[in-house]
């Protein structure tokens, strides 16, 4: 735990005054879910995953998601190989451990669907082959507004693979001005993890206990959202999953060997919102979080 008080001191020394949103990225990873971060430009999105990549001893690679990028600019291509004289898979930017697919709805749904199989999956399928993506292998995908020109809106299978989604905001008067000043630690970041330290946190999340209990709670939020009739569609067991999954790396961050009620209250937002759609065109967290206020913890 002495490294992870390391990580998060130099990731929020990069990223101020927004400890909860570092908390989550790292809570994201451990969990083996992909983030989606929906903002404005010039808040840090970016900057949130370089940094993460940089502090935890990853291979990092960068993708600018526009209208003209091609599945292959992802994935990768065969081509043939005069020296050889046989065609060789040519990998793309896919093949890393954490992947910055940046603005991602500025591309196309046929690029952006490129991604599904490798997010699901961990491996993508090339000429007839099955080819195995990085341990771990993370997504970090950046959205701008939808109501900002030249995008294309995610389709739900494509954010059902997002375990979850948080928005950075504008920093504070207090932190602005110290960006202002120069006094983040941008570009000066040395590994504290490695690749190694990484896989082995990720086991340990998978041993944190959840009772019946927590179980039996989660599973009714996520049957109200079918139940209720606010929602398009509810959640599907995989979302449920993943909000547990979720729950047991925040668990586990925070030093604890069991999940409590306020893990699955606190990450509902971020878990579950993006999945659900209102029959009446509000905003989905205020429902959500309506059905927890009337959900008692069993």
């Amino acid at each position: 735990m002495q490294k992870l008080d390391a990580l998060f001191e130099q990731l929020n020394s990069v990223i101020l005054g927004n400890p909860l949103a570092t908390k989550l990225a790292l809570v994201c990873l451990l969990a083996r879910g992909h983030l989606l971060i929906e903002d404005i430009p010039g808040v840090g999105k970016t900057t949130l995953s370089h940094a993460l990549a940089n502090l935890l001893g990853l291979p990092y690679k960068r993708v600018q998601f526009t209208s003209d990028l091609l599945p292959t600019d992802i994935i990768g291509m065969t081509i043939f190989d005069m020296e050889s004289k046989k065609f060789i898979f040519k990998k793309g930017p896919l093949f890393t451990s954490i992947l910055l697919a940046d603005e991602i709805n500025r591309a196309t749904p046929k690029t952006q669907s490129a991604l599904l199989q490798a997010m699901e999956e961990q491996q993508v399928s090339v000429e007839g082959q099955q080819i195995s993506l990085s341990t771990p292998f993370f997504v970090i995908a950046t959205q701008n507004p939808l109501e900002q020109s030249g995008t294309f809106p995610l389709p739900e299978s494509q954010l059902d693979r997002f375990l979850m989604r948080l928005s950075l905001g504008y920093p504070s008067a207090e932190f602005e001005k110290q960006l202002l000043m120069g006094q983040n630690t941008r570009g000066k970041l040395a590994p504290v993890l490695s690749q190694k330290d990484v896989a082995d946190l990720i086991d340990k999340v998978h041993n944190v206990h959840v009772s019946e209990a927590i179980v039996d709670y989660l599973q009714s939020l996520v049957s109200q959202t079918r139940s209720c009739g606010k929602f398009v569609t509810g959640l599907s067991p995989r979302a449920g999953l993943q909000w547990l999954q979720a729950c047991k790396a925040m668990a586990f961050v925070e030093g604890r060997d069991a999940v409590l009620p306020d893990d699955v209250k606190l990450l509902a937002d971020y878990t579950a919102a993006h999945r659900l759609h209102c029959n009446d065109g509000s905003e989905s967290s205020l429902a959500l979080t309506e059905i927890i206020k009337q959900t008692e913890v069993i």
